[in-house]
């Protein structure tokens, strides 16, 4: 392989390691200074890694480990996330619809947040950076059985909790 070129190759997967280091720590100062490291710690070993098939799954891996790191030292497995900026209203839908909208993305949000740092973790490579399995057991250092298994435990929890609020009101 090639040598690793930061605009190039590093660059690029700023944003990705971001939203990783979010899912996981659930701050988004910490998460900036997570993606920071990153880049840095992986940048210090360019000379190193240079043989590496896939220098993106290098790199979430690394988020990873410090976002965990982290999140573990400070505890912040129990903090909401402040509240993300929704997009622009769709002029589709009515008012109260778009309400409707607004507020069922809120609640899926705060669910996801609530979700174990392994779960999350999980949902934001498979379904929101779209990884495969393959991927994201060797990001995580498990195997695709357990990514699997980790996934529909999260995907269930997450379902369970919306109808529960859904249905009485919770």
């Amino acid at each position: 392989m090639k040598a690793i070129d930061f605009r190039y190759d590093l660059l690029p997967l700023k944003d990705k390691l971001f939203r990783l280091a979010l899912r996981i720590t659930l701050d988004s100062a910490e998460a900036e200074d997570i993606t920071q490291d990153t880049l840095l710690r992986v940048w210090g070993r360019r000379e190193e890694l240079a043989g590496l098939q896939s220098i993106e799954a290098y790199c979430l891996t690394v988020c990873r480990n410090l976002a965990l790191d982290r999140s573990q030292k400070r505890e912040a497995a129990n903090l909401s996330i402040e509240e993300a900026r929704l997009d622009a209203p769709d002029p589709a839908l009515r008012a109260d619809e778009q309400l409707e909208r607004d507020e069922r993305l809120r609640r899926v949000h705060e669910l996801f947040n609530r979700l174990p740092s392994a779960q999350r973790t999980a949902m934001q490579l498979r379904d929101i950076e779209g990884k495969s399995y393959r991927e994201v057991a060797d990001i995580m250092g498990i195997t695709e059985e357990n990514v699997k298994v980790t996934l529909f435990r999260a995907r269930q929890a997450i379902r369970k909790q919306y109808e529960k609020i859904d249905n009485y009101g919770l």
